[in-house]
């Protein structure tokens, strides 16, 4: 077992915050267990999710991708279950790297579940991901909180989003557990549920249950997701216009700009901020 120290660092992209673990070579177990201890706000660093830093090569899921990106974004949700991807948690990710000196500003790819990620780090902290495109499934769910019902759109964003309109962002309720949907077989592996309102013309303001994590202050595949869902609501699609599409999504946590090209790809632009650096007690990664 290991009883050294293991660093780590606390970060967070529009309030969506994390905790990173660096780990090179993969050398370090980290059973869903461990990671939600130390996830826990209480007996724990405290965070969403978990970011664990592995280079491609050395991850058993990230081999293939390690020709095209040196970096592997191992992400687990704040309960320790794994997922498939994490908008700020890229852009947070592709901050540490340049912090720590791996990378330099500018472009960098970054391996996910979810598929290689372009980011681009520009001077003064702002991160754009490209984060691919978006699949639009024909199969929605209704959404209810309270009494109320609503239609939620089907948004794939290499993880499932499902994105109700709404009157106010109140009506979503408490947020802490999974809001009922149905029918439950459109998303087996649950699902990220969006509440969205209007603030102004391609302006949206929303609140996100995070599959596996529960209301978070960001979710930046969800600010994809809802980007696109208002776009089609709005009648504009960039495929159709040649024309792209750009949408400011505010959350609880901060801003994103959110742009869909004509050729379906979407990139996120956003800060990424680390707040601490410090060592964790081995004791805490046992099962």
């Amino acid at each position: 077992m290991n009883t050294s120290p293991i660093a780590f660092l606390k970060g967070h992209g529009t309030e969506n915050d994390f905790v990173i673990v660096p780990d090179p070579d993969n050398a370090l177990d980290l059973p869903a267990s461990a990671v939600a201890r130390l996830c826990d706000r209480r007996a724990g660093i405290g965070g969403d999710g978990l970011l664990h830093v592995v280079r491609s090569a050395a991850h058993p899921e990230a081999k293939a991708m390690a020709g095209e990106a040196e970096w592997f974004m191992d992400y687990r949700n704040g309960d320790g279950s794994i997922a498939e991807m994490c908008g700020n948690g890229v852009r947070v990710f592709a901050g540490y790297l340049e912090r720590a000196g791996l990378v330099d500003e500018g472009d960098l790819a970054v391996a996910t579940r979810g598929g290689i990620k372009k980011v681009h780090i520009a001077k003064g902290g702002e991160i754009t991901v490209s984060m691919g495109r978006a699949l639009l499934p024909e199969a929605g769910v209704t959404v209810s909180v309270d009494g109320r019902s609503w239609p939620a759109r089907n948004v794939n964003m290499g993880n499932p989003h499902a994105v109700a309109f709404v009157a106010d962002l109140e009506h979503a309720g408490e947020l802490r557990s999974v809001p009922p949907f149905s029918p439950a077989e459109v998303y087996p592996d649950g699902v990220n549920i969006e509440f969205v309102v209007d603030r102004g013309p391609a302006h949206v303001a929303m609140r996100v249950h995070e599959r596996g994590a529960g209301e978070t202050r960001s979710c930046g595949t969800g600010a994809c997701a809802v980007a696109v869902a208002a776009a089609r609501r709005d009648g504009v699609d960039p495929s159709v216009t040649g024309t792209p599409a750009t949408y400011t999504v505010d959350l609880p946590g901060g801003t994103l700009v959110i742009t869909e090209y004509p050729d379906g790809e979407i990139e996120m632009t956003g800060p990424a901020v680390i707040v601490a650096e410090g060592v964790i007690d081995p004791s805490l990664l046992t099962v």
